[in-house]
C-alpha cells in the first residue's frame, strides 16, 4: 500500500507478493517454541498472538497451533481479524515490537495450516476434462453427458493431504497390461495435477449451501498438487472412479491466502453453453472465477502456465453441489477445483496432457526429456494474481519430490 508509513513493519519487511494486501495464514514452530498460528509478511512470519490484543474476543481463536478454531467462526469474524492485522502491521508505533517478535522463514518449520475434515476433488476444467477424455476414451466424445450439467467430483482421502515439502513415495497398485492381465508394482505413469484448493469454515450441519452463501464459507485458497498414478487410475476408475491412483498423496501450500485478498481478480467464469439446474445457475451471482496464473516447475524448469480463470465450474458451484444433498459442511472441509488447463499446449496442468499420454516427451534445459515423473523429480507449483492496491499476490509455493517406494 503506497500510503503505508515508511517506518511501519509492513513497509519495512514486505516483499513483492507478500505485502499488507496479502497476509496469508500458516502454522509454524521454532526450535524453542510450540506450533503457532502465524501470518506472513515478506520473508517473515509473526504469531497472531503477538498481533492481537489479549483482551480481544479474537484472541482465543488465534491462540492456536493452526486455523482450526478460526474456521469454526464466520465471515464477519474473519474480516474483522484481517482488518485488525492490516491496521497493526501498518502502524509505525507497533513496528519495533512486531519486529522483535517476527521470525525469518528460514528459521522456522512450517506445518499443515489446518486439520482436513473431508476432502472432495472436482473435475471442473473443460480443457483438462476434454483432453483426458480424448486420451483415455479416443473412440467416444471427450466429455461425458453429465459434465456440462454438474461439477463432477469424487470424495477423496483427507488423511494423505500433506504440506508442501513432504516427499511423495511412488505408489504401488495394479497396472493394465497389453495382454489384459494386470501386473502389480510401482506406478510407471506418475503424474501431477495443478489445482487450486479451497478451505472451508463456518459449519452448516444440515448442508445445502446456496451459491449466494459461498462467500460466508470459503475461508481461503491454497495451491494444490493432486498427485496421480495414471496407470493405476486407468485400471481402477471404471465404474466408480479414482481410488488408489489418487489417495496416496495430495500436497498443499503451507500458506492459506484469504478469500478477501483476491477481490480484485474475481472474474466471470467461461460462458455457459448448457442450461443449469437452479441450484447451480450462477448468472445473477457475484463472479466466482479468479484471474490467477500458475507456473508448473519441474526440476527448476517452467514447463506449463495454466490459467485458473479458464476453469468452467466455480468454487461456489462446487460448494453448492457438494452440500445440496444435505451433506454437512464442517470447519476444515476442503475441496480442490480440478486440474487447471487452457487451450494452448503450454497451459496444460498435468503431464498426462503435456505429453499426450506419454507419446510426446517434453524436453528440459538439462538435455533430458520426460513423460511421467521419475524418482528424484521435484515439482513446484507457483501462482500470482493482482492485489486491489496494484501490488502482486504470490501464493505460497507447493513443492513435492518423488522418492522410491520400499520394495515389496
Amino acid at each position: 500500500m503506497s500510503d503505508l508509513p515508511s517506518d511501519s513493519f509492513a513497509a519495512r519487511y514486505a516483499t513483492e507478493g507478500f505485502g499488507i494486501a496479502h497476509l496469508p495464514y500458516g502454522s509454524f514452530s521454532t526450535s524453542d517454541s510450540d506450533t503457532r498460528l502465524g501470518v506472513r509478511i515478506g520473508e517473515h512470519v509473526v504469531a497472531l498472538t503477538d498481533l492481537v490484543s489479549r483482551d480481544s474476543d479474537l484472541f482465543p481463536l488465534v491462540d492456536q497451533p493452526n486455523l482450526d478454531a478460526l474456521l469454526t467462526s464466520d465471515r464477519p469474524t474473519w474480516d474483522r481479524l484481517r482488518a485488525d492485522l492490516q491496521s497493526v502491521l501498518s502502524s509505525a508505533a507497533d513496528a519495533e515490537r512486531i519486529a522483535s517478535a517476527a521470525h525469518p522463514l528460514a528459521e522456522v518449520a512450517l506445518h499443515m495450516p489446518f486439520t482436513v475434515a473431508d476432502y472432495v476433488d472436482f473435475y471442473g476444467n473443460e480443457f483438462h476434462a476434454a483432453n483426458v477424455g480424448r486420451i483415455f476414451r479416443p473412440e467416444q466424445p471427450p466429455l461425458l453427458p453429465n459434465w456440462k450439467h454438474l461439477p463432477v467430483g469424487y470424495h477423496g482421502r483427507a488423511g494423505t493431504i500433506v504440506a508442501s515439502g513432504t516427499d511423495v513415495r511412488r505408489p504401488h497398485g495394479l497396472r493394465p497390461e497389453a495382454d489384459g492381465v494386470p501386473s502389480y508394482g510401482p506406478s510407471r505413469r506418475l503424474d501431477i495435477e495443478a489445482e487450486m484448493g479451497f478451505v472451508l469454515g463456518s459449519p452448516v450441519p444440515d448442508g445445502r449451501v446456496p451459491l449466494s452463501e459461498a462467500d460466508n464459507h470459503v475461508f481461503g485458497l491454497t495451491l494444490t498438487n493432486d498427485w496421480s498414478a495414471r496407470d493405476i487410475q486407468a485400471y481402477e476408475y471404471v465404474p466408480l472412479g479414482p481410488n488408489l491412483g489418487k489417495s496416496f498423496a495430495t500436497s498443499i501450500s503451507p500458506w492459506i491466502t484469504p478469500l478477501a485478498a483476491l477481490d480484485a481478480v474475481r472474474v466471470a467464469p467461461p460462458a455457459r453453453d448448457t442450461p443449469l439446474a437452479d441450484y447451480l445457475d450462477d448468472a445473477a451471482e457475484r463472479p466466482w472465477s479468479f484471474d490467477v496464473t500458475f507456473e508448473v516447475v519441474l526440476n527448476g524448469d517452467v514447463v506449463a502456465n495454466p490459467p485458473f480463470a479458464s476453469t468452467y465450474w466455480t468454487a461456489a458451484q462446487m460448494l453448492a453441489h457438494m452440500t445440496v444433498n444435505g451433506a454437512s459442511l464442517r470447519a476444515g472441509d476442503f475441496f480442490a477445483g480440478g486440474t487447471i488447463s487452457g487451450p494452448e499446449k503450454n497451459q496444460r496442468g498435468s503431464f498426462l496432457e503435456l505429453t499426450w499420454g506419454g507419446e510426446e516427451p517434453v524436453a528440459l534445459s538439462d538435455g533430458s526429456s520426460f513423460t511421467f515423473l521419475r524418482d528424484g523429480d521435484e515439482v513446484t507449483l507457483r501462482a500470482e494474481a493482482a492485489a486491489e492496491d496494484g501490488s502482486t499476490i504470490r501464493f505460497g509455493e507447493c513443492t513435492g519430490r518423488i522418492v522410491e517406494s520400499p520394495t515389496d
